[in-house]
């Protein structure tokens, strides 16, 4: 039990640093909002989709995809987001609210914190199954985040362009890095089965500079994220604010996992694979949900708290489901 809790500790704990720090280093005036909005701008446009491309090109061959492991991440997002349309029009009857509390629920914030944590928990093999996740976990999210607040809105309502829609999902930095990724991998691949032995480490200043920027991807978008928690009065909103906050860090987890943990078997799932399900399930809720919100009519004010709460708790749940998966012999 003592090497699971260690185990847990290092791999979650450099993560929540880097966040309180990201909030401390705000706090005293050492990053101001202009530097936070443009911090993030670069995480979301040139760092994270770099990371994405380097971890999705470590991959040693397409035969290495298991497709029941992005079968089961995407299945069970669409089976949580549907149960909860149903949770969360039971719980209240304000549109508004409805659309932000089902965003909540659904969706990780996998990108910032899923990924550097499948790689903390299992190494590079994490790394790039987070990266094949991603292809079709991001796009998975925006459709979904987009039709929840297409119907569940403050009476906003704006027609859907499903175009625009599919473009924008095309145009997504993260999921042309994953993408990008893959193009080069199948090149590699091509060049292995001619019998030429060239790989994109053999461009070596090219090759270091993307690995540079990986590096720093995951500290700086950390900080950053940390940066821009903001602490608001709460006392309109703690009932949302507690049951999505709950049903994030508590329910969908619990749910995720131990599904997962019982089909592992069938599904041929690895402790890297588990790495990847811990950032689909167990991350807080994604910072783009609030901005969506806003966007789009919904309880934007919400939206945020749930990003803050289930940020704050999470750090405690993540190291709770990492060390029992450890203990179990996942990790």
């Amino acid at each position: 039990m003592t090497d699971a809790l260690l185990f847990s500790a290092n791999a979650v704990l450099p993560i929540v640093l880097l966040i309180v720090l990201g909030y401390v280093l705000k706090r005293i005036k050492l990053l101001t909002p202009a530097f936070l909005e443009v911090g993030n701008k670069l995480t979301f446009r040139v760092l994270l989709p770099v990371m994405l491309f380097c971890n999705v090109y470590a991959i040693e061959s397409f035969s290495d995809i298991n497709a029941g492991f992005i079968l089961y991440g995407i299945g069970a997002v669409l089976v949580i987001f549907f149960l909860a349309i149903g949770i969360c029009c039971l719980f209240t009857k304000d549109p508004a609210k409805r659309g932000a509390l089902i965003q909540g629920v659904f969706r990780s914030n996998y990108a910032i914190i899923g990924i550097p944590l499948a790689t903390s928990l299992f190494g590079d093999a994490g790394a790039a199954a987070a990266g094949v996740m991603s292809a079709f976990c991001v796009p998975t999210f925006n459709i979904l985040g987009v039709i929840a607040l297409s119907i569940f809105n403050g009476g906003e309502r704006k027609k859907v362009n499903v175009g625009k829609i599919l473009l924008g999902i095309c145009k997504n930095p993260l999921i042309i890095g994953t993408v990008a990724g893959l193009a080069v991998l199948g090149i590699r691949t091509g060049f292995e089965a001619a019998g030429i032995s060239f790989r994109l480490s053999d461009i070596e200043f090219l090759y270091k500079s993307l690995q540079n920027v990986k590096s720093v991807c995951t500290p700086f978008a950390l900080i950053v994220l940390g940066g821009k928690f903001e602490f608001s009065a709460v006392s309109r909103l703690w009932k949302e604010i507690v049951f999505g906050t709950a049903i994030r860090t508590v329910a969908v987890p619990v749910m995720g996992l131990g599904a997962a943990y019982l089909l592992r078997n069938a599904l041929s799932l690895g402790g890297e694979h588990f790495a990847v399900y811990v950032g689909v399930f167990a991350t807080p809720v994604a910072v783009a949900s609030a901005i969506m919100a806003k966007e789009m009519g919904a309880d934007d004010e919400l939206a945020g708290q749930l990003v803050v709460w289930t940020s704050l708790v999470s750090a405690v749940t993540i190291f709770i489901y990492s060390t029992v998966l450890r203990a179990v012999g996942i990790f």
